[in-house]
């Protein structure tokens, strides 16, 4: 299998797959899904009763339940280095003790949140608790990416605070969805557009003025002296363009099949969406080593099984 990139926009990616099968492809998906590990918050120790500050009185009390709070930490992209940090089944320090007193600099990262609400003087009714109110016990680097900050996880009214302490560990999709990596994976076998007459019934589709995004008119031009195009954004928007020669258009009696969608053998266009935990390509990469781990595995246990 080969692959080459397409589009790499942000936490966005579509890659061309070459000389591949639907079931490699979609065992790249299911891999991506289930075993590329990332970091999650996967535990909160929120702190409970009343405080004074500067003369007032707090009460740890929220318009959202604990467990709902807890639940939209779990979301949040967190910083994912796999060369900093093990799973924490797999770190030295947690060896010999119970799993709820786990915890090292090599397989956990803290943050820690305190908001107050608005005090007695001030004319706001509440205080937006956000990502950006989590600070890192730790190198800076570890920090909620500064695009994410602005993510809204509850409100504090005035005598209202929130202190808590999350707890980010490395794990996989199969274990909880919290884990995921990636969402929308998704891909399809690569078609081209063909224009298979030039005549009456072509016309058809070419008289009604369409343009492409770009500004480019949808006529026979278009599809060069081959009569063919491969450029994947074109493909798309001839793809939009059938549409207006679809069934129910009365129009597609006359057009027939003037133009057409081949499907290209072996080549699949394979796109997805980062939470921003990992870069679109280091998904990739991981997937695929995790993949071939599996099935070195898999052979090994056949020569053993078969010697």
């Amino acid at each position: 299998m080969k692959a080459e990139i397409i589009k790499n926009e942000g936490n966005q990616i579509q890659l061309l797959l070459k000389d591949a099968k639907t079931s490699e492809v979609n065992a790249l998906r299911r891999t991506i899904l289930s075993d590329v590990p990332k970091m999650a918050i996967s535990r909160v120790r929120f702190e409970m009763g009343m405080i004074e500050d500067n003369g007032e009185s707090y009460e740890s009390v929220n318009v959202l339940p604990d467990e709902v709070i807890a639940h939209r930490l779990a979301m949040l992209p967190i910083p994912t280095y796999y060369d900093r940090f093990c799973f924490p089944e797999e770190d030295p320090a947690n060896e010999g003790l119970p799993e709820d007193q786990w915890g090292s600099p090599a397989s956990q990262i803290i943050y820690h949140c305190s908001v107050r609400g608005p005090p007695k003087d001030s004319e706001e009714e509440f205080v937006v608790v956000r990502a950006g109110d989590l600070n890192v016990l730790g190198e800076a680097d570890l920090q909620i990416p500064e695009q994410y900050k602005g993510i809204p996880l509850t409100t504090v009214i005035r005598g209202q605070y929130l202190e808590f302490y999350a707890y980010a560990v490395i794990g996989r999709g199969s274990e909880h969805a919290k884990f995921i990596p990636a969402s929308g994976v998704t891909f399809y076998q690569r078609e081209v557009a063909r224009l298979m007459t030039k005549g009456k019934k072509s016309k058809v589709l070419f008289d009604l003025d369409l343009t492409t995004e770009d500004g480019r008119a949808i006529d026979a031009k278009l599809f060069g002296k081959d009569g063919l195009i491969d450029d994947f954004d074109t493909v798309e928007e001839i793809r939009r363009a059938l549409a207006h020669v679809s069934r129910g258009t009365n129009r597609d009696t006359d057009f027939g099949d003037a133009i057409v969608l081949e499907e290209v053998a072996g080549e699949f266009v394979f796109t997805y969406e980062t939470d921003g935990a990992l870069k679109p390509e280091e998904v990739f990469n991981r997937a695929c080593e995790e993949l071939s781990a599996r099935f070195d595995r898999i052979s090994d246990e056949l020569d053993l099984a078969l010697a």
